[in-house]
């Protein structure tokens, strides 16, 4: 895999960014709250085959700055339209996952013309109230040491299989960069804060796949119903044994399946 290690400007702020792939077809992914550019890793070296393959750390998260602002749906709206502009990113095919999904589906409904095709992965905007797996997960992101972390990845998962060490350590070691906490909980409750996604989902003009695991703990699977009958134009798929991130946990099924999709 050619992967670069990239890095840009947008309204001030350095975002860093990972690139592959040679392919006149562009696809973005954006990962979800607290996550950055390496929770893609097992899928972009498949997907790289077929796209040129841009993955962000969001504004606030991994890598790139956090500025100490109000991380609301309007701020990262605002970001996602100047970031795409600063790195000459036209009419992708855009994949988001939970928080991620939300600002997806945001973008996708403010600006219907300026990508392909869209999927939501787990998506948030519509869960009222928190888990018990988000509550260990926001535990681990504010007290961040091995134990925490490790708890609320093997909370996330849904397939069963063992958490290797590097997702728990480098979780550990992001949530101790300067400001991460601060981003992490603004953007908790400027998502909270926000208004409802629903109502702006009809906006939505582009094909759409939602991709949820059965056993999601995180954001449970009966969420999806209410963006399955808001949208459009979408396809619904269940990915079974499978929690919040079924492109971590079943990589091969999970691409092959949204290559259908896109392609």
């Amino acid at each position: 895999m050619s992967m670069e290690e990239r890095f840009l400007y947008v309204d001030g702020n350095k975002i860093r960014y990972l690139e592959t792939g040679t392919s006149k077809n562009t696809l973005v992914l954006f990962h979800g709250l607290g996550g950055s550019a390496e929770r893609w890793l097992p899928v972009i070296p498949l997907f790289e085959k077929h796209f040129r393959v841009i993955v962000p750390d969001l504004i606030g998260f991994g890598y790139s700055d956090k500025p100490a602002v109000d991380y609301t749906s309007d701020f990262f709206l605002r970001f996602l339209e100047s970031f795409f502009k600063t790195a000459c990113i036209s009419k992708p095919c855009i994949i988001g996952s939970s928080l991620g999904g939300q600002l997806a589906a945001s973008y996708a409904s403010s600006y219907p013309k300026q990508i392909k095709k869209l999927v939501l992965v787990s998506p948030a905007g519509t869960m009222k109230s928190s888990t018990k797996s988000l509550d260990a997960y926001i535990m681990a992101a504010m007290y961040p040491t091995k134990k925490n972390a490790a708890l609320a990845f093997e909370m996330m998962e849904g397939s069963g299989k063992k958490i290797p060490d590097s997702i728990v350590d480098e979780f550990v070691m992001r949530m101790k960069l300067p400001n991460a906490k601060l981003a992490f909980m603004s953007t908790l409750l400027g998502m909270k804060s926000s208004k409802s996604i629903i109502p702006s989902l009809s906006s939505i003009s582009v094909p759409t796949l939602i991709v949820w695991g059965a056993n999601d703990s995180v954001i449970p699977i009966e969420f999806s119903q209410e963006f399955v009958s808001a949208i459009p134009d979408v396809i619904f798929l269940k990915i079974q044994n499978s929690g919040h991130t079924p492109y971590v946990e079943h990589p091969k099924l999970f691409t092959n399946r949204v290559l259908q999709f896109l392609k």
